[in-house]
């Protein structure tokens, strides 16, 4: 345990914990919920790589197997999950990143049992690190928030049958992923650059 400690340092267990535990759950939510629908032509086999591969490309690499505009919407609302975390620290993935998760999971697990720090694998992060992960957090949701609004107000599309369709863009763009439903060629000038500067943010 000791040389372990010595090998990975908490930045590193955090993120290989915090990714392994996101692959595992989009994963399996993704091959519950399309069970009856997109992977249901599949065998056993394919269901699992499909969902795995799924679950992994919706936090970066916007690859994708299944088509993304016939997903239910239950699959879709993971998948914005997966694309608003994003990626980890140091790649070229978006998103609030997986340590900033942890940080926040950490927060409020610790706050859950009264305790006034927060802490990852018993150690106790910084404070510093705290905030900046809140901040992180709170400056993503106003993005998306002015973003998605931002969306809505200048397509001439009725908001009701669009509003999730422009969320997964606009989440897709934050987290620089690649997914769609379809929906960004029809969009206007004035959406594309909302779209690339939510990408560029």
């Amino acid at each position: 345990r000791s040389r372990q400690r010595k090998v990975f340092s908490l930045h590193t267990r955090t993120v290989l914990t915090t990714t392994a535990i996101l692959i595992a759950a989009g994963a399996a939510m993704i091959f519950l919920l399309e069970r009856g629908g997109q992977l249901s032509a599949l065998s056993v086999r394919d269901r699992i790589l499909a969902s795995v591969f799924q679950s992994i490309t919706a936090r970066t690499a916007g690859f994708n197997t299944l088509d993304i505009g016939a997903l239910t919407v239950d699959t879709l609302f993971i998948l914005i999950i997966l694309m608003f975390v994003g990626a980890s620290p140091g790649s070229c993935g978006g998103g609030i990143k997986t340590t900033s998760l942890a940080v926040l999971v950490a927060i409020l697990n610790d706050r859950i049992r009264g305790r006034h720090s927060a802490s990852i694998f018993k150690r106790t992060i910084p404070d510093e690190t705290v905030s900046k992960a809140l901040s992180i957090f709170i400056l993503a949701v106003i993005v998306l928030t002015i973003g998605l609004i931002a969306l809505l107000m200048t397509q001439s599309a009725p908001p009701r049958e669009t509003f999730l369709t422009y969320l997964f863009e606009t989440v897709s763009a934050f987290g620089t992923v690649g997914l769609s439903m379809g929906v960004t060629p029809s969009l206007n000038v004035i959406g594309k650059l909302i779209i690339i500067v939510i990408m560029l943010l």
